[in-house]
């Protein structure tokens, strides 16, 4: 069994066991964030299991906070600048309007070809671009389509720009061989 490794500092976590578990060992790595109590961080660097996550045309999927405190999940394209996620979207859409009210979002990314490769991250919304060029979508489009963005309503295009906190990447030692 392997414990799971704080990236960032180096930091070993405790080892959970889970002897009778056959999904041990588990590849994971996790980069720590402060408790609570502490300033919120200024955002973390992901690792480059992450970044190639990010950077294929996997499907994301964004939850955000309803103002009731209920959280509200929608599949999305992502594109990564940096450190940073971007996200392409109308300012009338819920996942705009639930992060001009609450700017904290978190993440969840599957490798389309091999599911048991995801990432859980948590950050927050820190900047919204406009983007009535397209100028954002349609490079995020291409990536999933190969076509710029195909819906040309300029008015409210905005793109998310998201600072991760917390991220998480797993691997699990399974293959995806579901029955036909």
């Amino acid at each position: 069994m392997r414990s799971a490794v704080a990236i960032k500092t180096g930091f070993r976590c405790p080892q959970v066991s889970h002897a009778s578990d056959p999904l041990t060992p588990l590849r994971t790595a996790r980069i720590m964030t402060p408790r609570r109590g502490r300033a919120p961080p200024m955002g973390i660097p992901l690792s480059d299991e992450i970044k190639k996550l990010l950077d294929q045309p996997n499907f994301a999927h964004l939850a955000t906070l309803l103002p009731d405190g209920s959280p509200q999940s929608a599949p999305v394209w992502v594109a990564r600048e940096g450190d940073r996620i971007l996200i392409g979207t109308g300012e009338g859409s819920l996942k705009a309007k639930n992060t001009r009210r609450d700017p904290r979002v978190s993440l969840s990314i599957a490798d389309m070809d091999d599911p048991y490769s995801e990432a859980q991250l948590r950050g927050r919304v820190v900047e919204r671009r406009p983007d009535g060029d397209f100028k954002g979508l349609d490079a995020i489009s291409r990536k999933y389509t190969g076509q710029p963005f195909p819906f040309r309503n300029p008015d409210g295009r905005v793109v998310l720009v998201i600072e991760v906190d917390k991220a998480r990447y797993t691997k699990l030692p399974l293959k995806h061989t579901p029955p036909k």
